[in-house]
């Protein structure tokens, strides 16, 4: 399913209803400049090429699905729902601007691709720098844990 998500600060998450709303932890070093995701306790936080409205896409599977090969940038993590219910927002988002997400309780790896687009469907800021993406999460049921791999590692998200 599609989604529109305020990501101001550059960044937005997936996490269990329940966790700690997203804020410095989880942004290494590494995780600025390789991951492009930041792994907390029960959530995933998105670096974006945009400070702006962006769409996000997410599905959950029974497996791993194909690698999608438009995709410029893509890095696997690994998210804990165990309440059943994720909540996808921007770090300032209201609980109005959360979209919940229902899923079985569980471990999940996430697999965050990001995909050269035009502007979302909305009204995005022409004043913002930085290319738009889609970003798009494939959730699947994971038996362990597993650490942060970058499948691809793109040129270009960072560029403004």
């Amino acid at each position: 399913m599609r989604y529109l998500v305020h990501a101001e600060q550059r960044q937005f998450s997936l996490r269990d209803k329940d966790a700690w709303r997203p804020g410095d932890g989880g942004w290494t070093d590494e995780a600025v400049s390789a991951h492009r995701v930041a792994v907390e306790p029960s959530s995933l936080s998105v670096a974006t090429a945009r400070s702006d409205w962006v769409e996000v896409d997410v599905s959950v599977g029974a497996s791993a699905p194909p690698v999608l090969p438009d995709a410029s940038h893509v890095v696997e993590a690994d998210l804990d729902v165990p309440d059943g219910e994720a909540t996808l927002a921007g770090p300032a988002g209201y609980a109005r601007q959360e979209h919940r997400i229902a899923v079985p309780p569980g471990r999940y790896r996430v697999r965050v691709s990001y995909v050269e687009s035009g502007p979302p469907d909305a009204e995005w800021h022409d004043h913002e720098f930085g290319e738009h993406f889609r970003y798009v999460l494939d959730l699947w049921p994971s038996a362990g844990a597993a650490p942060v791999a970058v499948l691809r590692e793109g040129p270009g998200v960072w560029d403004g």
